[in-house]
């Protein structure tokens, strides 16, 4: 990973859609050469996927919260599996500690909050405990990694 390679993903963080031709142009390279790097970057792992980046709350999901949910160690994985399939899940991860898994759900409103809680996540067998935390105001979001 170069300088120039972190200049790349610099501009593709900001603007995904960025033509080879406009990263060139700013960086006083060739489009080919453009080209070479992020297809390298992609086939080294580097760059995963391009996507899109949806503000929720404009789509009606305003509210975000995390949940710290401790599971028995030999349903976390089956505990796991079962919350990735609920579309009000963005985002699920297994942490260090006591069969810990971190938990991002965005949802309409408080009772849509409390309505998944009771009906979706109290509803799983093998949780042992669960910690919530709403989200009041974001300061800053990961869009990209600056290495």
């Amino acid at each position: 990973m170069d300088s120039i390679n972190q200049k790349i993903l610099d501009l593709l963080i900001k603007d995904g859609r960025r033509s080879y031709v406009e990263i060139a142009t700013e960086l006083d390279l060739s489009r080919v050469a453009v080209r070479d790097r992020i297809k390298s970057m992609q086939d080294s792992g580097i760059i995963e996927k391009f996507t899109v980046v949806v503000n929720s709350e404009r789509v009606g999901k305003g509210v975000s919260a995390f949940f710290e949910v401790d599971c028995e160690p030999s349903s976390l994985v089956e505990v796991a599996h079962s919350l990735v399939e609920i579309s009000d899940v963005a985002s699920c991860y297994q942490m260090t500690g006591p069969s810990t898994l971190h938990v991002h759900v965005l949802v309409k409103d408080f009772p849509d909050l409390e309505r998944f809680i009771n009906e979706k996540l109290y509803a799983l067998s093998g949780i042992t405990r669960v910690e919530s935390h709403v989200i009041l105001r974001r300061f800053k979001s990961r869009t990209g990694l600056k290495l």
